[in-house]
């Protein structure tokens, strides 16, 4: 007696658009997106307290950065905003420019000293209110400067290197 072959329905699966994909003159091997993503700029995070966070993503240590952001407006400070002169060696305000919308573009250096997940601060002062004042914390995620070249966000950039001396590395014979 033979046995008949049990059939199974299969529901669901993958649907292919009869449309041709569109030609490109750009090679096949690259990716392009329509909309900058979110995580390819310096972010910008208010807190509840009043001051923000500023994530600048990876950084390489002995490296000197140009850090550039965008503060919204920020009306308690007033239209006359200055650096608070905190001695900071890794971490400095160069410029302050007030934009037509009322918000603050802030321009600074970094120098990343060491590896790790590190967090500076720039405190704003308002130059009308001497009881006001707005703390940045710029945040990063600083490689070791062994470990490859990170890909910047949009806002930071790489201005110099800053070596360390290495006797393992010197030209220097010395006298036998």
């Amino acid at each position: 007696m033979a046995t008949a072959k049990k059939s199974t329905v299969k529901t669901g699966g993958v649907r292919f658009s009869e449309e041709p994909p569109p030609t490109t003159t750009a090679s096949s091997s690259h990716v392009h997106f329509e909309e900058k993503l979110h995580d390819s700029v310096v972010m910008v995070t208010p807190e509840a307290n009043g001051n923000f966070l500023v994530k600048v993503g990876f950084l390489k240590a002995q490296h000197r950065y140009e850090i550039v952001f965008t503060l919204p407006e920020l009306p308690a400070l007033g239209k006359a905003v200055c650096p608070a002169p905190v001695p900071s060696p890794h971490l400095r305000t160069t410029d302050l420019t007030l934009l037509p919308d009322g918000g603050l573009r802030v321009t600074c250096e970094y120098m990343a000293q060491q590896e790790g997940v590190l967090c500076e601060e720039l405190l704003l002062l308002s130059e009308a209110n001497d009881h006001e004042s707005v703390t940045v914390k710029v945040h990063a995620r600083v490689m070791d400067r062994h470990h490859g070249t990170p890909m910047l966000l949009e806002g930071v950039r790489c201005i110099g290197v800053e070596l360390e001396y290495d006797s393992e590395q010197s030209d220097w014979q010395g006298f036998d």
